[in-house]
């Protein structure tokens, strides 16, 4: 039952449309299953969430490099938020610009989240496209 079912019984019509549902930046997305014909173009995602977190990595990078704040702790210390949380979010810093258009059009992968740009990932912008979009496909 790959591309749905009409079923008739006793006058009522019943119309079953396999589909998943995923949490997208506390928002629920609906995705075809695979091979369906979309009926609708696809609208831009904009995760918001992500999209505050490269805002923060690029003001936090500033401040540090303007000399506001000599270290991370000094500036952990004056945003009240753990040091390892700003390590992690100011490494968005380092990711490609075509990545940081994608994400702030909407065009990220599907499955790519906020958590998964916090891990460790390679700084050569030529491998974080392929290193993100597994990651992506994997929700």
């Amino acid at each position: 039952m790959a591309k749905g079912a009409l079923l008739h019984d006793a006058g009522a019509l019943t119309v079953t449309v396999p589909m998943t549902f995923r949490k997208r930046g506390g928002r629920k997305l609906v995705i075809a299953p695979n091979g369906a014909d979309a009926w609708a173009l696809p609208r831009a995602r904009i995760d918001n969430t992500m999209v505050k977190a490269l805002a923060r990595a690029h003001r936090w990078k500033k401040q540090l490099d303007s000399g506001r704040f000599q270290t991370v702790q000094d500036l952990a210390e004056a945003e009240k938020i753990n040091p390892s949380y700003i390590a992690r979010v100011l490494r968005l810093t380092l990711l490609a610009p075509d990545i940081v258009e994608a994400i702030l059009d909407g065009r990220q992968p599907p499955g790519l989240q906020l958590d998964d740009l916090l891990v460790p990932f390679p700084v050569e912008w030529a491998k974080q496209e392929s290193f993100l979009g597994e990651l992506g496909g994997q929700r």
